[in-house]
C-alpha cells in the first residue's frame, strides 16, 4: 500500500489552525502571530512535510529560485563569492542555480535564455562579453530582474561593482613606498570591466607618484593560460621587475614557479601581491600580501539589490543603482623593500 502524501491540510488539522494561517507560515509571510508560527512548524517537523514547490510556484507566480552566471567558475574567488550569494539567498528562502559562462558569448545568451525560459524570480550576472550585442540583448528582454556583478553592461539593472582602479593603485603604492618602480601587472587578455579598471589604476598610480609608466603589463590569453614563459622572459631582462602585481589564480601561481625557477626569493629578490585573495595565497610560503574584497558584503548589497526589486513587482520607477565596493590591502609577508645587489 502506497504511504498517504502529506498534506497542508495535514499540518494545518494537527496545528489547530486554517489551511490559510499554515500556508501563510509555509510561504514565510509576515502576518502570522509567533504562536501560530511555533504550532506550524511543530505539526511540519512531527509529520516530515514537505512542501509541493511546483505548486507552490503556480499559485504564487514565483519559484523560489535565482539564476547566477560567472564567466569561470573553476577560479576560486567565483567560488568564494558564489557560496556567500547561496547563503544570503538560503536564508532568504531561495535556491541560487550556479551557470557557468566559459567566457564564451554564444554560451552566455543560452544561459541567459534559460534562465528566463525556467522563470527564475530574479538572477545575478558576471558575463565575460560584457559588450557582446547578443549578450546585451539577451539582458534587456529578461522579464525578472538582474543584478550585473562586476561588469559594465549598457543595460538598466543594478550592479554591484569593485573599485579596481583605487585597489590597484593602493597596492603599486604600497610597492613605491618600498622603493620599488619596476614593477610588472599580469593580467589576462579581455575587455572586461576588472582587467580595463586595473590597467586605469595601474598607470593612474604611476602618475600619481611621478614615475614614467613602465612597459611592464603582461596579458595572457585566457584566465588559465600560464605567465610563466613571459615572467621568465621579464626576469631575463638588463633591468627586470622588481615586484609583480598578478590577478587571480593561474596567473598568480605561474608567476611564482617563474620566480623560483630564476633562482629568485620572496620577498628577499622579488616582491608580489595578488589580486583576489584564496586559500592558496593564505597558505603559502611566504603568505602573500594581497587585494580583497568583503565577499560577504557583496554578497549582501547584491540580495538586497534583487530582493527589493522583486518587493517592488517591476516598479520601473525605481532608478538602476550601483553599490562600489573597495578592496582591502591585505598585508602579509611577500613584499620587502628593492634588493640592492
Amino acid at each position: 500500500m502506497a504511504e498517504k502524501q502529506i498534506s497542508i491540510r495535514d499540518v494545518a488539522a494537527l496545528a489547530g489552525v486554517s489551511v490559510g494561517s499554515a500556508s501563510r507560515v509555509i510561504n514565510g509571510a509576515a502576518n502570522v502571530t509567533p504562536d501560530v508560527r511555533e504550532r506550524v512548524d511543530r505539526a511540519i517537523a512531527a509529520l516530515r512535510y514537505r512542501p509541493n514547490h511546483a505548486a507552490q510556484s503556480l499559485r504564487s507566480r514565483t519559484s523560489k529560485t535565482i539564476g547566477c552566471m560567472f564567466s569561470d567558475v573553476a577560479n576560486p574567488l567565483y567560488a568564494r563569492a558564489f557560496r556567500a550569494l547561496e547563503e544570503h539567498f538560503r536564508r532568504e528562502g531561495y535556491m541560487l542555480l550556479l551557470a557557468n559562462g566559459l567566457n564564451d558569448a554564444e554560451r552566455e545568451i543560452d544561459i541567459i535564455q534559460t534562465f528566463q525560459l525556467r522563470g527564475m524570480d530574479g538572477v545575478i550576472l558576471a558575463p565575460g562579453n560584457e559588450r557582446h550585442p547578443g549578450v546585451l540583448d539577451a539582458v534587456r528582454r529578461l522579464s525578472m530582474p538582474a543584478v550585473i556583478y562586476d561588469r559594465d553592461l549598457a543595460v538598466d539593472a543594478d550592479a554591484v561593482l569593485f573599485d579596481h582602479v583605487a585597489g590597484v593603485k593602493a597596492a603599486i603604492h604600497h610597492l613605491v613606498e618600498l622603493g620599488h618602480t619596476r614593477i610588472a601587472l599580469a593580467l589576462w587578455q579581455v575587455k572586461s570591466r576588472p582587467v580595463r579598471r586595473r590597467i586605469e589604476g595601474y598607470k593612474a598610480a604611476f602618475k600619481a607618484a611621478g614615475l614614467p609608466v613602465p612597459d611592464l603589463i603582461l596579458q595572457e590569453p585566457t584566465p588559465t593560460s600560464s605567465a610563466f614563459d613571459d615572467v621568465t622572459r621579464l626576469l631575463q631582462l638588463p633591468d627586470p621587475p622588481t615586484a609583480f602585481l598578478a590577478q587571480g589564480t593561474h596567473t598568480l601561481t605561474s608567476t611564482l614557479r617563474a620566480i623560483a625557477k630564476q633562482g629568485l626569493r620572496v620577498p628577499e629578490d622579488v616582491s608580489v601581491i595578488g589580486i583576489g585573495d584564496t586559500d592558496f595565497a593564505q597558505t603559502y610560503d611566504p603568505p602573500l600580501t594581497v587585494l580583497r574584497t568583503p565577499t560577504d558584503e557583496v554578497a549582501a548589497h547584491a540580495v538586497e539589490m534583487l530582493l527589493s526589486r522583486l518587493a517592488a513587482k517591476g516598479d520601473a520607477s525605481l532608478s538602476p543603482r550601483k553599490a562600489l565596493i573597495q578592496f582591502d590591502l591585505i598585508l602579509r609577508e611577500s613584499c620587502a623593500p628593492v634588493a640592492r645587489h
